[in-house]
């Protein structure tokens, strides 16, 4: 019998690993044996797919050196690459990476690049996600790994866009609940029926692709304060531009 970590087909393993992970009643033994055959599999299809490996490799050493210096900067891409890198084997019968592949996990960087966090950064993402989408679907290149990077590129991006730059607790209790509901959602399935569901419905991802779009607009044409349009950083430490010299007073005669 084909061992789990040698299956091309990456629903068809995982399915085996939540089946054995439900007849154990999620014990705590199996919880960790679950991980450590999910990891040797993840290790294995990386090995199996070197060309999709040094793409991905190439593609964040880019990222890595334009993110020096930022925050979150480096360790985001490195957070990107290791997720991505456990993944490959979700490309399945591919050996490497897709144009849109390569724009989903662009879309996934944007807060570790340079203006990542401007006033366009959620109109960039939208597009990003319309873009890699449409041309999956055009060149035929659609796979399980482009599902699973399109999904955390969005989390992760969305959760941090709204989490450091929405001020409206209101939105961002919303956005936040839109965005976690779902993989709440398939997380409590997969395991409560020892397999992999189906698709989201659309009716799940609707609130949060509306919520995208309110986050992005309220970013776009947020007014910003003066010292800030201007260059100086009222949060720093040390003041990031000079206190305004006043003109010095003529003292007056006797």
């Amino acid at each position: 019998m084909e061992s789990v970590a040698d299956l091309a087909d990456s629903r068809a393993a995982t399915n085996v690993l939540l089946g054995d992970l439900r007849e154990a009643h999620l014990a705590p033994a199996a919880v960790v044996r679950f991980l450590g055959r999910a990891a040797r599999r993840s290790l294995r299809q990386a090995a199996r797919r070197p060309s999709a490996l040094a793409e991905l490799t190439a593609l964040h050493g880019v990222l890595y050196a334009l993110a020096a210096g930022r925050r979150p900067g480096p360790r985001w891409v490195a957070a990107s690459w290791v997720l991505a890198a456990s993944h490959l084997g979700l490309l399945e019968r591919r050996t490497r990476l897709t144009a849109a592949d390569v724009l989903t996990l662009l879309r996934g960087n944007i807060p570790a690049l340079p203006g990542g966090a401007g006033r366009a950064c959620g109109m960039l993402a939208i597009g990003l996600d319309l873009a890699d989408g449409r041309l999956a679907r055009h060149q035929g290149t659609t796979s399980p790994f482009g599902d699973y990077a399109d999904t955390f590129a969005d989390a992760a991006f969305w959760m941090w866009l709204t989490l450091r730059h929405e001020p409206s607790r209101t939105v961002r209790a919303a956005a936040i609940t839109a965005w976690v509901l779902p993989i709440v959602t398939v997380t409590g399935l997969a395991l409560r029926r020892g397999a992999m569901p189906e698709r989201l419905r659309p009716v799940l991802l609707r609130p949060a692709a509306a919520l995208q779009a309110v986050v992005a607009l309220r970013h776009l044409t947020r007014r910003r304060p003066a010292s800030v349009t201007a260059g100086c950083l009222p949060t720093s430490p040390a003041p990031a531009c000079p206190p305004p010299v006043r003109p010095a007073r003529t003292p007056r005669g006797p």
